[in-house]
């Protein structure tokens, strides 16, 4: 695999990104998959392929069963034809305030801050999203600024990590100088794959914020995490800030007791709580992820039997229009 060059004046996450798997030849390669496993990859994908190096040393050769390749790699399922996906699942376009700001719930908006992000999962109900080119937040700060209503910001995407630490640090600081804002949440998948991306610039941005502040990363499966995530999430919570992981629950991936329950487990025994795990949301070209929800009531009735309740999950749907996501 090629080591990224080392260049003091480029942070370090940054040339780990640069050296993603973005061709599919390449990762196909690399996962030495036969004729015939390649026959079933999309060439071409409307969603292009971006996975971390980290993730993909991670994925079992020669198959395609493997749960972190079934999440990044895309394969001709995605051209299944099912009228129930679609573009915009969560109504995202019906509730933007501003190009980059949505508010769905009381007292709560959400910040799209980018479009980019670490990786690219295939199921995610985002990847149609308008996104703006621009990385600048005047008009949705100030609306924010206005409205004093509001108590929580959302920083999502793409992933909020993907921005420089310069901008995130000017963001954060329109935030921290309004009064009525109590707390500030990151959603993130970017730890999982570029846990570098947490280095001690990125802790002194947060460690200046006054507001109380959520770390939510995204792990769906435990083959996902190592010691190095672990051990950056640690310098997070050093400062006060918790870590929460929402998962999305995914045929093939973790539609078992078994893998939810060592997920559960893996992340409790390192102080994250687990916070949701959502029902799919019907983007187009996911339908082959989809498990049903009798299958999910009784995976997390089982977690329930078997693990603490601070280590079992919410099972919830996003349901457009409701004020809250909708528990199953």
């Amino acid at each position: 695999m090629p080591i990224p060059q080392i260049n003091s004046n480029i942070p370090l996450w940054k040339q780990i990104l640069r050296n993603n798997f973005s061709r599919i030849d390449k990762l196909a390669d690399f996962l030495e998959l036969n004729s015939g496993q390649r026959s079933q990859i999309l060439q071409r994908p409307d969603f292009p392929l971006h996975v971390p190096i980290r993730l993909a040393r991670k994925m079992a050769k020669g198959t395609l069963d493997d749960p972190i390749t079934r999440q990044f790699l895309p394969t001709s399922d995605e051209l299944i034809d099912n009228p129930n996906f679609i573009l915009d699942p969560v109504c995202d376009f019906s509730f933007q305030k501003e190009g980059k700001l949505l508010k769905k719930y009381e007292g709560r908006v959400l910040l799209v801050c980018t479009g980019a992000c670490a990786m690219h999962c295939r199921y995610c109900f985002r990847q149609h999203f308008p996104y703006e080119s621009t990385r600048e937040f005047d008009e949705e700060l100030t609306l924010i600024g206005q409205d004093t209503s509001i108590h929580e910001v959302i920083l999502s995407g793409g992933d909020p990590l993907s921005l420089s630490d310069e901008l995130l640090g000017a963001l954060l600081d329109r935030l921290s100088g309004m009064q009525h804002i109590k707390r500030i949440r990151f959603h993130t998948r970017f730890p999982i794959g570029i846990p570098e991306r947490i280095d001690d610039n990125f802790l002194k941005v947060l460690a200046k914020v006054p507001q109380q502040i959520y770390f939510i990363i995204h792990c769906n499966h435990p083959k996902e995490l190592d010691q190095d995530i672990f051990e950056r999430l640690k310098e997070v919570q050093k400062l006060g800030i918790p870590v929460l992981n929402q998962a999305v629950l995914l045929k093939g991936v973790n539609d078992d007791v078994a893998t939810l329950k060592e997920l559960s487990q893996c992340i409790a025994d390192n102080g994250i709580l687990f916070y949701y795990l959502h029902q799919l949301d019907k983007v187009k070209g996911s339908a082959h992820f989809e498990v049903d929800e009798a299958r999910g009531r009784y995976l997390v009735g089982e977690i329930a039997k078997q693990m603490p309740g601070y280590a079992v999950p919410k099972y919830v749907r996003e349901v457009a229009g409701d004020f809250n996501k909708t528990l199953l």
